[in-house]
């Protein structure tokens, strides 16, 4: 069969699979796992030989890996170290050390069990995180931790693909200079291509958009992520590695958007493929021959990965639904076990037969994570809260609130009293469990819920109320509730908390109708204090703090236009701390002359 013919029966199968499955509210992932295991070597025997689709499907966990490196900008990269490299790390070495030490105890090789430990750690990038996307909860407490813990997964791959050739039956001292020339050559193609990101992609890509034609930005699009994956593929390294650091680099350009959405289709159409092709590659011969050895090792593999994630969860202090969510999402293993397993077996460090017997084991773990989360959101979720006696919301029985406060924390707690004193009735809602009980001790009526959940808003009869005030610390939480809000209750005005500029810029692309950084105006209260302090009178530092005001809302709504665009917000910085000097310093003039 034709490489073009493989394609369309890849593609018929899509059709056929992907309908069916969500009909029934199965996961596409799970769709197209049935259909390449229907039409693979152990079903229909449509295709047999799937090497040049495979090559090509696995294009798709490239572009995804891009288009998760576009969305994560460098700033929450940096808010999130402390998750990749504190829980990512753990769960890696933890999970290896617990897992080689089972293949030690059956009779493996100190090498082998640490090759067959690492490569379990691992779980499917693409898997999870599509499963968590379909089910919105890439935002959530345990979608973070999902992510922080794939991500440092794929930075782990390296350094163990250059010891991998030390573990074999090789020449030693051959070996180590060659893995440490293969490590110098993979460490100067990434500063290459940090500084090829920095310097040359931006200033190419500008000059393509400026043609103005949309294929012409397509194709070099595709090209920045063919280019990259190649160039660090040829050191050795992850194609999928280089093409994040590639999209990492231009998260915060300003063709960030224009590049997700030209990259959007062929992620999703290859990501499709590639789970065909890891249907196809289950060995259900080897199933049928020792169902009970790959049973109890998926089971095993399954079971064990879960207890650690969550004791991990439970000890970085995720609560009992995150911890069970984020379990629930990662115990599978991931296709860059079979990259593995083929290395291993190619320098001798393990047997082919062992090898086969992990990718079915490894290809039946993700085949049933899908089902796993299903189960785990419409039935074990549920009954886990009842048992543990988790708190549940509150029911809400103010019916004529005129106001809904979202955060009782101490912004929103200054807001009840100021409405409590105008006999204003108000809905307050929490969405920490002890942060309510601690204001119940205290007499303050609050209600324990998410305001970002629909069924929430419902019962706090959102629809009746006319004012909204958002007061929510956490960032997300508050964009996310903003969303909610304007979606679903569009008459209510909206008063919102920002935490920082750029928690108020999101705030404001949302149409928020007031927006109030936590900080600003006490700030300002100080310098207007400290002005009078240093000799001005009170009506020049009143003017001078109402001349600051003024100017920096104007630029706030200015920025608004460029806010992911990091070059252009310090040039316009610059250029309003330059329009704020020559304005004092006129006055300043003005005031020397009329003395």
């Amino acid at each position: 069969m034709t490489l073009l013919a493989q394609v369309g029966v890849f593609l018929a199968a899509s059709v056929i699979a992907i309908p069916l499955f969500r009909k029934f509210r199965l996961s596409s992932v799970l769709g197209y796992l049935a259909a390449g295991i229907a039409i693979g070597p152990w079903g229909l025997k449509i295709v047999s030989e799937t090497d040049g689709v495979v090559h090509i499907a696995e294009f798709g966990v490239v572009l995804l890996l891009f288009v998760i490196g576009l969305e994560l900008q460098p700033s929450r990269l940096r808010a999130m170290r402390r998750a990749i490299f504190g829980l990512g790390a753990s769960q890696v070495i933890v999970t290896t050390i617990v897992f080689a030490a089972v293949g030690w105890l059956l009779g493996l090789s100190v090498n082998t069990a640490f090759v067959v430990g690492f490569a379990l750690s691992l779980s499917s990038t693409p898997l999870v995180l599509q499963l968590l996307s379909e089910r919105g909860q890439l935002n959530t407490q345990q979608g973070r931790s999902g992510f922080a813990i794939l991500l440092f997964q794929d930075i782990a791959v390296m350094p163990v693909l250059a010891i991998l050739p030390l573990l074999g039956n090789t020449d030693e001292s051959r070996t180590l200079s060659d893995s440490l020339f293969a490590t110098g050559k993979a460490l100067g193609v990434l500063v290459l291509l940090v500084f090829g990101g920095r310097h040359l992609l931006r200033p190419i890509l500008r000059i393509v958009a400026e043609t103005k034609v949309r294929e012409a930005f397509t194709a070099a699009a595709l090209l920045v992520v063919i280019g990259t994956s190649l160039l660090v593929s040829a050191v050795g390294l992850s194609m999928a590695l280089g093409a994040f650091v590639a999209g990492l680099l231009l998260a915060d350009s300003e063709f960030r958007h224009e590049l997700e959405a030209d990259i959007e289709p062929f992620k999703g159409l290859l990501l499709g493929l590639f789970f065909i092709s890891v249907g196809m590659s289950a060995n259900m011969g080897l199933l049928a021959e020792r169902p009970v050895a790959v049973a109890a090792l998926v089971v095993g593999l399954m079971v064990g990965k879960f207890v650690l994630l969550w004791l991990l969860a439970r000890m970085s202090k995720h609560d009992k639904c995150s911890s069970l969510g984020l379990a629930f999402a990662l115990p599978q293993a991931g296709e860059f076990g079979f990259v593995l397993f083929t290395l291993a077996v190619s320098f001798g460090i393990m047997a082919q037969s062992l090898a086969d017997m992990l990718v079915i084991v490894v290809t039946a773990s993700m085949i049933l994570s899908p089902i796993l989360m299903s189960l785990q959101s419409s039935i074990i979720e549920p009954l886990f809260k009842n048992k543990d006696g988790a708190k549940e919301y509150d029911r809400i029985n103010d019916d004529d609130s005129r106001v809904i406060i979202s955060g009782a924390g101490r912004f929103g707690q200054v807001i009840t009293r100021v409405l409590r004193t105008r006999k204003i009735r108000f809905t307050s809602l929490e969405s920490d469990a002890s942060q309510v009980e601690n204001l119940r001790r205290f007499g303050v009526k609050v209600y324990y819920g998410d305001a970002s959940r629909l069924d929430m808003l419902q019962a706090a009869r959102a629809d009746k109320a006319e004012v909204f005030i958002l007061a929510i610390d956490d960032v997300e939480a508050s964009v996310r509730t903003a969303e909610v809000l304007q979606k679903h209750y569009p008459h209510l005005k909206i008063f919102a908390r920002a935490r920082n500029r750029q928690h108020a810029l999101r705030l404001m692309e949302l149409n928020v109708h007031y927006i109030m950084r936590e900080t600003f105006l006490s700030s300002l209260d100080v310098a207007q204090h400290a002005l009078e302090a240093l000799g001005l009178t009170r009506g020049e530092a009143v003017e001078s703090i109402k001349r600051f005001r003024v100017i920096d809302e104007r630029t706030l709504n200015e920025q608004l236009h460029f806010k992911d665009d990091e070059q252009k917000l310090i040039q316009n910085s610059k250029m309003v701390a330059k329009e704020l000097d020559r304005l004092f310093e006129a006055d300043e003039t003005q005031t020397k002359q009329s003395a």
